[in-house]
């Protein structure tokens, strides 16, 4: 049995009227999931963007640390080298102030004010010299005790040969001249070159005194001429002994 057109109708406008409200709900539901998902995805954006980028920096970051770290090192090595040459400046002058002895006496000039670095260089420097010629010195002095040292072994040398050759012929010797008879011989020298020489030297200035032994010395020490006074002196003493 067919439904009336009324009945038809209302069941088609029941139909529209529960459309109608369900539409709001379902729009109003849709678009809370919009908004829902368009903040979710606005966060998301917001938050991928305001997040740092840890692949990208993480990367970055120990090479950065890296060369800071490198920096740190070479100025902190730097820093103790500068330090440890400071140190050992100091202690080097603090050395030579204890072993310089002029760097040790007070300088009335100065008081008790401790001693500048250019002033402990230049005692350094006086006291090096000092050294310098205190130590040739003493090597002269040592080069001519090793030639009196030389000429003494020599003369031992002579000597035992000497003493040698007199134990060996210990006849020889017997007819020696005696210590009087070499002063006689010697005073005869002196005696005849007296001669000369008064008759020679004038005395009224130490100038002209100077010039007539000069003088004196030239004519009457001549090698012939001592040769014959000593001849003539060996003659008189010997005529005088036998």
């Amino acid at each position: 049995m067919a439904e009336p057109p009324g009945a038809a109708a209302e069941e088609a406008w029941g139909k529209v009227k529960a459309g109608r409200a369900a539409a709001p709900a379902l729009f109003m539901d849709g678009a809370r999931k919009g908004s829902v998902v368009s903040r979710a995805n606005s966060i998301g954006s917001t938050s991928a963007s305001s997040v740092p980028n840890t692949d990208d920096e993480d990367s970055d970051y120990p090479q950065e640390h890296y060369k800071e770290s490198y920096k740190d090192q070479r100025r902190r090595a730097h820093t103790q080298a500068e330090q440890k040459r400071r140190d050992a400046i100091k202690k080097g002058y603090d050395d030579l102030q204890a072993i310089v002895p002029t760097c040790q006496q007070q300088d009335f000039s100065i008081g008790s004010q401790k001693l500048s670095k250019a002033i402990i260089l230049q005692k350094t420097i006086d006291y090096i010299q000092f050294l310098h010629k205190e130590k040739k010195k003493q090597e002269e002095e040592v080069s001519t005790l090793r030639k009196d040292v030389m000429a003494l072994k020599i003369m031992k040398v002579n000597y035992e040969q000497i003493v040698k050759a007199h134990q060996d012929n210990p006849s020889e010797g017997k007819d020696q001249v005696s210590d009087q008879v070499k002063f006689n011989v010697f005073q005869g020298i002196m005696d005849s070159l007296f001669e000369s020489f008064n008759a020679s030297i004038s005395v009224t200035s130490f100038q002209e005194l100077s010039a007539c032994v000069f003088s004196w010395i030239e004519e009457h020490c001549k090698p012939h001429t001592l040769r014959d006074i000593v001849i003539g002196v060996l003659h008189q003493v010997k005529s005088q002994l036998y």
